[in-house]
């Protein structure tokens, strides 16, 4: 950082290249000399690598298969079938045949070495063994048995991101049973929209959580979510506030103690490939949310590929990807089990007592590999924050971020402010996948602004209009391949229609995305924002993320949003909305500095008819800027059917849109 502010670097400027060392101890590079030596496969650069994985995708997926060793208790007699509708990648069946368990995965390592340390924002931390872990969700697999939970029930969980929630989670698994979580800080109308659906058996809950340094107790909440579920038929209850929750006002409750069943044997259900695993659920932020199924199989291949492969966790890593329990990103992180990785998991505000909070969990935890979202990055950079210079973070190989696209200064920011050696590893992907689809790479080179490259087995393409594939141009991000972690179903879904309407009904049998991208020829990628919140001002179309970039360069501007309302046969205004440091105000002065920096930064097309200030730009629960909701609101669509308020983060923030449309 420089004395006016962050290095400002260019889209495209190179800013890091692995060392020799570096590249020759990667795992990307064990699985090439593995390929070499046992399928007899040379590849002189990972684009030759890549073109082959998405080509061969039953060559590809068989060796990640048999590389990671995968404990199948019966063998697959096909790595890829045709759906029975005979197209290729919406209903793709992979693996048929085979038998496995997500949890045994995980759970293969039972020593002494470090499985989790679970950390509190007021600093109290916990720690598990491999040992440790393995009993304990032996002796809560055995306690859910004897509530009749088994292979195809549905067990749901609003539990914070602790290691108990994570020993239950293995152990749901473990049983061949389905888990979907909700943070407790989500609303009982979201809980209830999430969880009612998948008929739950049992319900997890917590007595209250902390956040921000404030205590919340839960469990009228946990009355009022039991009351939503019909089919429970029972709860348990995870002291965290209090030693002795009261339970009296919850029928058929439990304590967390009383469901373990010490001396209880780990054992581990086979199921199928695609048995369900996970549900995860969409934002649901304008309507309600969409139940994705994910199954063993998929989620077992995708995340081995993607954590070792590309994020490059080995044994000795100890890995933090902040995240609620109501992210995929939290599924993510805990697949670091598989690799044999030491856990960190945080449960709090990561801006409790201030934004340094994570970076001293960093120093005192040893984090070599550091998660974080892309707005929280560029919270330290706004406050003037320089992690390396107040804390020892020299154990920080990797900083990886997602939720939204790291412009080319967060790039420098983080080599600058945190270490010259550190790989930049922003992904990009989804609930859809609980993957990333552009991913980083511990072999390649990174440059400002850019994702280094697209999965392997992963065939990402950016289409045109016309459907066809461009190159250094943006365009709509597809998949022209399937990937085994595709969605298996949506709940309550039978036809499959509503899957179909969500990622096939653009393009045939390819699935759209719905993220502007371009794919540079490098091979690197830029993700642009969401492809139905563009701004297309005079037939010149421009991703949002460019503008917030432009926009929240200047000092006085926190945090923004931009709406275009237009509609389809007739262009709107668009509209400009700021979040302004305390004590700033949006004067005349400062328009006109934001209408300049707009105008030769971007476009002069793209100079906003409007600019307002506000107090808090509406997010989801992740985090996510909540741009679609806000246009339909401001082109006159009821707010009760453009936007569940229980879906965000801050619900009083759509109040000031809704006035604005009714003015």
């Amino acid at each position: 950082m420089t004395e006016e502010g962050p290095r400002t670097v260019s889209e495209g400027t190179l800013l890091w290249e692995p060392t020799p060392e570096r590249v020759a101890q990667s795992n990307l590079t064990r699985f090439m000399r593995w390929l070499e030596e046992h399928r007899g496969l040379r590849f002189e650069s990972f684009d030759a690598l890549w073109r082959w994985s998405v080509e061969d995708l039953e060559g590809f997926w068989s060796a990640v298969w048999d590389h990671f060793a995968v404990i199948a208790r019966a063998p697959y007699s096909r790595v890829l079938a045709a759906s029975p509708k005979g197209t290729r990648v919406e209903g793709a069946r992979w693996f048929t045949g085979a038998e496995l368990n997500y949890a045994e995965h995980c759970l293969r390592r039972r020593d002494e070495h470090l499985a989790v340390v679970a950390a509190h924002e007021s600093g109290r931390t916990t720690q598990m063994t491999y040992a440790e872990l393995s009993r304990r969700s032996a002796e809560l697999a055995g306690g859910l048995r004897s509530l009749g939970v088994g292979r195809g029930d549905t067990v749901v969980a609003y539990l914070p991101n602790t290691a108990e929630t994570l020993a239950a989670a293995l152990a749901v698994a473990s049983l061949g049973a389905a888990w979907s979580s909700c943070a407790p800080e989500f609303g009982t109308r979201s809980v209830i929209e999430r969880f009612q659906p998948l008929a739950p058996k049992v319900l997890l809950a917590v007595d209250g959580y902390t956040y921000n340094g404030r205590r919340f107790g839960t469990l009228d909440a946990v009355s009022e979510i039991q009351a939503g579920l019909p089919t429970l038929t029972r709860s348990v209850v995870l002291p965290y506030l209090d030693a002795q929750p009261e339970l009296g006002r919850l029928a058929g409750a439990m304590r967390w103690d009383e469901l373990a069943v010490p001396g209880a044997e780990l054992a581990f259900e086979p199921v199928p490939f695609d048995h369900p695993l996970w549900v995860v659920s969409s934002s649901g932020t304008t309507g309600a949310p969409k139940a994705i199924v994910h199954g063993h199989g998929g989620v077992v291949l995708e995340h081995l590929k993607a954590l070792a492969l590309h994020l490059d966790i080995h044994p000795d890593d100890r890995f933090l990807w902040f995240s609620t329990t109501g992210w995929m990103m939290w599924n993510l992180n805990i697949s670091g089990l598989m690799l044999g990785a030491t856990l960190v998991l945080y449960d709090g505000s990561p801006a409790h007592p201030d934004l340094t909070a994570l970076w001293r969990l960093a120093e005192r935890t040893g984090i070599t590999c550091f998660g974080v979202s892309a707005p929280y990055i560029a919270g330290c950079m706004k406050a003037g924050l320089d992690p390396s210079r107040d804390f020892d973070l020299h154990r920080i190989r990797t900083v990886g971020s997602t939720g939204a696209p790291l412009p080319p200064e967060g790039f420098a920011w983080v080599l600058d402010h945190v270490g010259p050696d550190v790989l930049v590893a922003p992904i990009s992907g989804g609930t859809d996948v609980v993957t990333g689809f552009i991913v980083s790479n511990p072999n390649q080179p990174v440059h400002a602004g850019e994702m280094q490259c697209r999965a392997l087995g992963c065939k990402v393409e950016s289409f045109d209009e016309a459907g066809r594939p461009v190159v250094d141009d943006v365009g709509e991000l597809v998949l022209t391949e399937p990937m085994p972690s595709m969605p298996v179903e949506f709940l309550n879904d039978p036809d499959g229609r509503r899957l179909h309407e969500s990622y096939f009904d653009v393009y045939p049998d390819v699935w759209r995305h719905g993220d502007w991208l371009k794919v540079t020829p490098r091979g690197t990628c830029v993700i642009y924002g969401r492809s139905d919140s563009t701004l297309n001002r005079g037939g010149i179309r421009m991703g949002t993320s460019e503008f917030y970039r432009v926009v929240e360069e200047i000092p006085e501007v926190v945090d923004s949003l931009v709406i275009d309302t237009s509609q389809l046969g007739s262009e709107g205004r668009l509209l400009l909305f700021v979040v302004l440091r305390e004590g700033e105000a949006l004067d005349d002065g400062l328009r006109d500095r934001i209408v300049r920096s707009i105008r030769s930064g971007l476009s002069p097309r793209h100079v906003p008819d409007e600019v307002h200030a506000l107090p808090e730009v509406p997010r989801t629960l992740n985090g996510k800027k909540l741009e679609v909701p806000v246009k339909k609101i401001l082109n006159g669509v009821p707010p009760e059917r453009a936007v569940s308020r229980d879906a965000l983060a801050n619900p009083a923030a759509i109040d000031f849109f809704v006035a604005l449309a009714e003015g």
